[in-house]
């Protein structure tokens, strides 16, 4: 049950979310209402052939679906392109899939790399588990055997939002195995609990998540990834997602959002930044406000929450091997406002990384 103060806060977010929500409809960019996909996206194609990786976890078996490009050919004589003999691991966003990297891969796989994107559980073509403990220590794990069946050994690590946080995760756990990390918009910056942000049960946030349509996905994402401006090609994840909150799988799928918000809320990396021992780029986009949690915020911490130049300075500072690339007039999401940008800035930064930790 919520408390008054807790009502208040969400009725307030609530009106907010109205404005913009009334805004999108007149303009006529509500999602297609006919648009279902199976309860792992089946009926929606990916860009790159997709692989299932079975393997058991928690005493259940599980399907992690997941793309890999292999690296083109060398021809005879050629010069050694930027990415021969290393593999790049894409690890997506929480209102995302695999498939958002796409531009990114072409880009990847024509500088010679070979690239791994796979589809976290409880996202997208992997199982949605109806009991499964949640954490970035257990999706770090999955991922790692999953990389270990493929063969690679040592991997440049790259995180957008909820993946960004995974990839610290993962980088702490196996710094030996990640040359290069590179955060795009990580969540995982800040610490809500911390900063005054309510908690909420995972039966109130299934609750929550059951409420999403169409026009309160898209009015949550202009407010904390587009910095209020919409684009075409946002368009096709917008119908993905609303299409996972009204299909066959709908209860299940809403049921893992809330089991890994619950994860993202009280499991924070933020203390432990110092640890990072790799080589480390943090891309970020000047306009990103992304706060999974403001909802639930008194208004003062809602308004100083998800401010992430600022958090990435800090965060920065704080990283021993860390170099910050801010993004002008860019959001949540580069790789999908602007994707050649971002493809640029990725590359230069995998090309020279941070080379030596700064002086005390």
């Amino acid at each position: 049950m919520l408390d008054n103060y807790s009502i208040r806060a969400f009725a307030s977010r609530a009106r907010r979310l109205l404005v913009i929500a009334l805004t999108c409809a007149a303009a006529g960019c509500a999602a297609q209402r006919s648009l279902v996909y199976g309860p792992n996206l089946e009926g929606f194609d990916y860009p790159y052939p997709v692989r299932i990786h079975s393997f058991k976890t928690q005493a259940q078996t599980y399907r992690m679906a997941y793309m890999d490009v292999a690296a083109p050919r060398a021809g005879g004589g050629a010069k050694a392109s930027l990415g021969a003999g290393r593999t790049v691991v894409l690890l997506h966003g929480e209102s995302f899939c695999g498939a958002m990297w796409k531009p990114t891969i072409a880009k990847l796989h024509a500088e010679g790399f070979r690239v791994v994107v796979p589809d976290q559980l409880a996202f997208c073509k992997s199982s949605k588990p109806i009991n499964y403990q949640y954490s970035f220590q257990q999706l770090a794990v999955n991922t790692r055997q999953l990389l270990a069946e493929l063969g690679t050994e040592r991997i440049i690590l790259v995180g957008q939002g909820l993946g960004g946080m995974l990839a610290m995760r993962y980088a702490l756990m196996y710094p030996t195995e990640v040359t290069e990390l590179v955060l795009v918009d990580p969540l995982g910056l800040e610490d809500w609990k911390a900063e005054g942000v309510l908690y909420l049960t995972i039966d109130e946030r299934y609750a929550l998540e059951l409420q999403n349509t169409p026009a309160r996905l898209k009015a949550y994402e202009l407010e904390n990834y587009y910095a209020g401006r919409w684009k075409p090609q946002y368009d096709i994840w917008l119908r993905v997602l609303a299409a996972l909150y009204r299909g066959p799988g709908r209860e299940r799928y809403a049921w893992n959002q809330a089991l890994t918000a619950d994860m993202i809320f009280t499991q924070p990396v933020l203390y432990e930044l110092d640890r990072l021992s790799m080589p480390t780029v943090l891309i970020v986009g000047d306009l990103d406000r992304a706060n999974p949690f403001r909802s639930s915020a008194p208004p003062a911490a809602a308004a100083r929450l998800g401010r992430y130049p600022a958090l990435a300075r800090r965060a920065a500072a704080r990283i021993p091997h860390a170099a910050l690339i801010e993004l002008a007039g860019v959001g949540h999401v580069p790789p999908l406002e602007v994707p050649d940008r971002f493809n640029e800035v990725l590359l230069q930064g995998i090309e020279n990384p941070p080379a030596a930790p700064r002086s005390p």
